[in-house]
This record gives structure tokens, sequence and C-alpha cells, in this order.
């Protein structure tokens, strides 16, 4: 696993195990994906070397596939990966609402 520390909410690492911590997903269904939960559009060049740096740092994998697309899925290190990149930013933007007095509300 890689000492990468994802630092920002919209990196696309995080935006990429965001979406696959909700299923396996070929490239172009994460882009809709994160677009949707997001609303940031990844380049392909950004999304596809996003893809290969996670799964060279063992976050993500590639699945058996019967055409042309790959789906990948999140690794058990990927999902420990983004529990403490969420953990961080919780932190984070709980302190700043509280001294904005804002409410945070559930979260989805």
């Amino acid at each position: 696993m890689s000492t990468q520390t994802f630092r920002r909410p919209n990196d696309p690492p995080v935006l990429i195990l965001t979406s696959l911590a909700g299923g396996p997903k070929h490239g172009h269904a994460l882009a809709k994906d994160i677009e949707g939960f997001a609303g940031i559009g990844l380049g392909p060049g950004t999304l596809y070397g996003a893809i290969t740096r996670l799964e060279e740092w063992g976050l993500i994998e590639p699945m058996p596939s019967d055409d042309r697309r790959r789906p990948y899925r999140i690794t058990a290190a990927g999902s420990a990966a983004l529990a403490i990149a969420v953990t961080e930013m919780n932190r984070v933007a709980t302190v700043g609402a509280g001294r904005l007095g804002l409410s945070l509300g559930p979260l989805a």
C-alpha cells in the first residue's frame, strides 16, 4: 500500500475510491458517477492516470471482463485509505462548519 495521503475531497483518487466504494465500475461509469455525486468532470487523462496510480498502490484492482471495458473494484487497502481520508475531511469540515455557525446535517 502507498503512503499516499489524500488531502482534498476533489482529488481524483478520492473521487474514484468513493465511487468504487459503491460497487465495481469501468472508466466511463466511474466518470458518470463522479460527475453525479461530486459535480466534477474528470477528463480521460486525469481519470485513467489516477486509476493507474491507484492500481499500482494496491487500492483498486481490475476485474475480469468479457468486453473491452475493464471494471475495477476497491480493495481492502483502498477501503482503509478512503476511510482515513473521509475521517480527516470530516474533521476539517466539522471544525469549519462549527466556526461558521453552520450545521452539516445528516450525511448522504
